[in-house]
Parts: structure tokens; C-alpha cells; sequence
């Protein structure tokens, strides 16, 4: 079964910071927004560096949890890329459109999830991640 809310948040988030995405940021939309219960806004430097870290974020998430984007909007030449998870909707964007369009100003109701990086513990012999704080 695929994962789901914060569990598959934590994962993308952790999937672009291992193509290191850059300025990765996390929102818990849940009681503000009916689109999706998480957003992440993460950025990359160059058009390959894009068309990366959607592959990898892509690739990793769907590898290692088996949830696939049910649909992605736009393409990497476009500088603006979503992947729709349902519960989770990732924008990797170029520096400049995440500047021109300053997603995170929309979102100052939502609660930003602190994300800490590549932080893990180990409980009752389980690998867990646990990279976000409110």
C-alpha cells in the first residue's frame, strides 16, 4: 500500500534534498486549503538540475513507498514543475519563478513544517524518518 499526508510529505522532501534541491520547504494545508493536505516548494538552479530532481523525486518516492504522482503540470523547460500526489502536491521550481511568484506569501495561514534534513531514528528495530517540526 502506498503512503499517504505527512508520511509521503517527509518522503518527497527527502527525495529532492538527495538531488539537492534546493531552499526545500513544507506546509501542512490541512483546515486552509480543500486542494491538498501538503505543499512543498523546493528549488533548482539550472534546467537540468529541474528536469533531476523530478525524475529523482519521482523515481525515489515511487521506488521506495510506491506512490506515484497522479498527474505532473508542466514541464522542466517551463522553469515550474507539480507533481500531484493527491495528499501531497510538490512544486519544483527555478529560482526565479519562485521569486516572480511567491508561493510561500500565499500560504502564511498554513503551518510551515520546519524540514530539518536528512535527521532519522531508529525505534523498536523500524528505520524512521522524522525531519519535520512544527
Amino acid at each position: 500500500m502506498a503512503i499517504e499526508g505527512e508520511e509521503l510529505a517527509r518522503a518527497c522532501a527527502k527525495a529532492a534534498e538527495e538531488i539537492q534541491a534546493e531552499k526545500i520547504r513544507v506546509w501542512d494545508m490541512r483546515g486552509v486549503s480543500n486542494l491538498t493536505d501538503y505543499m512543498i516548494v523546493c528549488s533548482g538552479s539550472s534546467m537540468p538540475h529541474l528536469r533531476a530532481i523530478i525524475r529523482d523525486v519521482a523515481g525515489i518516492v515511487e521506488n521506495e513507498h510506491g506512490a506515484k504522482p497522479v498527474n505532473t503540470e508542466g514541464k522542466a523547460d517551463s522553469r515550474w514543475v507539480v507533481l500531484d500526489y493527491i495528499d501531497v502536491m510538490v512544486h519544483v521550481m527555478h529560482e526565479e519563478m519562485r521569486e516572480f511568484y511567491a508561493l510561500e506569501e500565499l500560504w502564511a495561514d498554513a503551518t510551515e513544517l520546519q524540514w530539518n534534513g536528512a535527521g532519522s531514528e531508529q525505534t523498536d528495530g523500524v528505520h524512521r524518518t522524522s525531519n519535520f517540526t512544527r
